[in-house]
């Protein structure tokens, strides 16, 4: 079955957009399947899926109904994928349409070509992006039916996307693959465990932890693209309790399903300090007395035994809940660059006192191994690597 370019819009407002993307797309070839996402009836041209006649819209509120139709259309979109009738799906709106088309492409896997013509592509789009692979394009001009140059930008997307869904999105994998996050404080250890890794034969798919990429690389864990996990950077989980520069992140970060059998190897990777936007200028009063490493226009502050026993009561909570085999490697010297003795970050008693609330509450399954080395330490990356070659041979 050669699969189609699924074409979703509010055909009520874009109707004639979204028929010249058709006829742009079946121009090339490629057939198309159209589906409306508006909130009436009314269309310009009747699409093979009208999505709010499968919902019962009565009594409620205009925000309601779109929120359902984006859950139908979900339903929908899921459906003819798994039947193998799409290979890649496109959208044009405005603020609305950006909404409904982006929230809708975010059902599909990685790899199947998500393609958004949008007239607020200028704005920030973390939110409508999130952890997904859709492409943005600006419309620069407003979309107000045709005219010559929004038929330029559209037959532009059109051809886009027809080129992305001729490209294999098949899942190429010719070594096993290992998940790796990382940020600048344990870069060193990243790069070493990296280079040990494929050197026995794996592929290494590294994470950056930012918030989006650790919530990125979960999703992927539930998908099952990787065969191991080496969580060399929680943290986020730090950055999380402060506000901090990377902790955006949901619950789903450092948990798992029942259904997931990927083994994760966890290190501690910039779990002593909690990144926050100021320098040495600009110190807020209430961290002038805390140990500070000033990076940039982001500075660390060391976490204080307490709130270090915080942080391992929250990272207990999520490993005792997961399923998976899980083992923890502690590099008792430090846990970041500024963390080592001599070093501006260094306090033992504090990384002690996450350590043993870690190792008190920990389900008996979970495996904590110490070393004396520093993260950044070859010799560590050695031992890394070696721990997540060992679990995923175990796996099977």
């Amino acid at each position: 079955m050669r699969k189609s370019v699924a074409i979703v819009g509010t055909l009520d407002s874009k109707g004639e957009e979204h028929l010249f993307l058709k006829e742009v797309i079946e121009s090339k070839g490629y057939s198309a399947i159209t589906i409306d996402v508006g909130t009436t009836d009314v269309y310009k041209f009747t699409p093979d899926f009208s999505v709010s006649k499968l919902i019962h819209t009565d009594k409620m509120e205009r925000s309601q109904i779109v929120e359902a139709i984006i859950e139908k259309a979900k339903e929908l979109i899921l459906d003819l994928y798994h039947q193998g009738k799409i290979g890649a799906i496109i959208s044009a709106g405005g603020g609305t349409g950006t909404f409904m088309g982006t929230s809708i492409m975010k059902i599909l896997p990685l790899g199947i070509p998500k393609f958004m013509v949008s007239t607020v592509a200028s704005r920030d789009m973390s939110q409508t992006i999130g952890t997904k692979d859709i492409t943005i394009m600006h419309s620069v001009v407003d979309m107000l039916g045709l005219n010559s140059i929004s038929r330029l930008i559209l037959a532009r997307a059109a051809g886009a996307v027809c080129g992305m869904m001729s490209v294999s999105s098949d899942r190429d994998k010719v070594f096993p693959r290992v998940a790796l996050s990382l940020f600048g404080f344990v870069t060193q250890a990243a790069e070493n465990i990296k280079s040990i890794l494929e050197e026995n034969n794996l592929e290494v798919v590294p994470f950056h932890a930012n918030g989006t990429g650790g919530m990125a690389m979960e999703e992927m864990i539930e998908e099952s693209f990787f065969d191991g996990v080496l969580d060399l950077a929680t943290h986020e989980l730090a950055d999380a309790m402060f506000g901090g520069y990377c902790g955006a992140i949901g619950p789903q970060r450092l948990s798992t399903s029942e259904s997931v059998i990927t083994p994760r190897l966890v290190i501690p990777g910039g779990l002593d300090s909690a990144v926050l936007e100021f320098d040495n200028k600009s110190i807020p009063e209430k961290y002038k007395d805390r140990k500070i490493f000033f990076y940039d226009f982001r500075s660390a502050i060391r976490l204080t035994a307490d709130e270090s026993r915080i942080l391992a009561r929250t990272v207990v909570d999520k490993l005792n809940q997961s399923h998976n085999p899980i083992k923890i490697l502690i590099p008792l010297r430090g846990w970041s660059e500024a963390d080592r003795e001599g070093d501006v970050l260094f306090d033992p008693e504090s990384s002690q006192a996450f350590c043993e609330t870690l190792e008190k509450s920990l389900k008996s399954d979970v495996k904590v191994v110490k070393v004396d080395y520093h993260i950044n330490d070859r010799a560590f990356a050695k031992k890394a690597a070696d721990m997540m070659i060992s679990m995923i041979k175990g796996n099977g």
